[in-house]
């Protein structure tokens, strides 16, 4: 079967529109898709689903001692309430991350995107 070059074109624009056009509205009301899971201080476990994308996200009035990335963008937690400060930790996407015992719980996190 052979394919004409215009088909090709307009394929690839078709393509490259839908692209541009995703692209264009993907913060609109986007959410991480999938579980952020953390455990308090006293040992709970805290589900949150499909949180938005922006802005900061805080964990509690005790904290974060382990946290779990189910969802499919990558966060970053913090030690402080409002997403800033010193020592954050990157916990990419389907991963687990646990504070040491002597150190502060996280407080905060927000989404890489």
């Amino acid at each position: 079967m052979h394919v004409t070059p215009i088909r090709r074109v307009a394929g690839a624009a078709c393509a490259a529109l839908l692209t541009a056009g995703l692209a264009g509205c993907s913060s609109l009301g986007r959410t991480a898709v999938g579980p952020v899971d953390h455990t308090t201080s006293k040992g709970r476990v805290v589900q949150v689903s499909s949180p938005a994308v922006t802005g900061c996200h805080r964990f509690g009035p005790t904290g974060a001692r382990a946290v779990h990335n189910g969802s499919l963008v990558d966060l970053v937690a913090y030690p402080s309430p409002d997403c800033a400060g010193a020592h954050p930790v990157y916990i990419a996407t389907t991963l687990t991350n646990t504070i040491s015992p002597h150190n502060p719980p996280w407080r905060s996190y927000r989404f890489v995107h």
